[in-house]
């Protein structure tokens, strides 16, 4: 699998790419090393060259951009910290499984959150340029990547697809606010 194509395929037609996901085999260890190492590069990479190179607008004091360290280092949590979130909402999909009427299955469950933040990760490539910040959140879009693959992977019917999506996102949201404003805290880059 080539994680290039595959993000392609998840971006423009995910309910066929699921289909393909459903018959792979779910390996973490897999996922990570080949998909996860390679897509949360991007946030990583675009997000020091904009808070160290380019700078970032702050109201009131203009252009300002961060110390080199604070930003390698700060890239490095963001980077760690991806991985991290992929394997907590894993296991979030997996436990609510049973009550939104699917299956506990944690390959799956992982594929799924891996996967679906696909958008997400993309969308780091709108932290190199401070006016472009705010389009990162078409990564919304990978709410709806999730809500197709749920009933696919995790077997849970259609009707209560949504509702489960909701809450998952939801969770995801919360994971990503909360290593974005730990790494704005201690790094003092804006992180994704």
């Amino acid at each position: 699998m080539k994680a290039a194509l595959r993000a392609k395929a998840m971006l423009l037609d995910p309910s066929v790419e699921w289909t393909v996901i459903e018959r792979e085999s779910g390996d973490p260890a897999y996922l990570l090393s080949r998909y996860v190492a390679v897509l949360a590069l991007v946030p990583a990479v675009f997000g020091v060259i904009g808070a160290c190179v380019v700078g970032v607008v702050v109201p009131g004091t203009g252009l300002v951009r961060a110390a080199l360290f604070d930003g390698f280092f700060g890239a490095i949590f963001g980077y760690a910290m991806a991985f991290g979130i992929v394997l907590i909402l894993a296991l979030v999909i997996d436990l609510l499984a049973p009550l939104f009427g699917g299956r506990k299955d944690f390959d799956s469950a992982f594929k799924l959150a891996a996967y679906s933040y696909t958008p997400v990760w993309l969308t780091g490539i709108f932290l190199l340029l401070p006016g472009l910040r705010f389009l990162t959140l078409t990564g919304f879009y990978g709410a709806y990547v999730l809500a197709l693959g749920l009933p696919r992977l995790m077997k849970s019917p259609e009707q209560k697809s949504y509702g489960y999506a909701a809450v998952i996102v939801v969770c995801a949201g919360a994971l990503t606010l909360i290593a974005a404003a730990m790494q704005g805290a201690v790094f003092h880059t804006a992180g994704l």
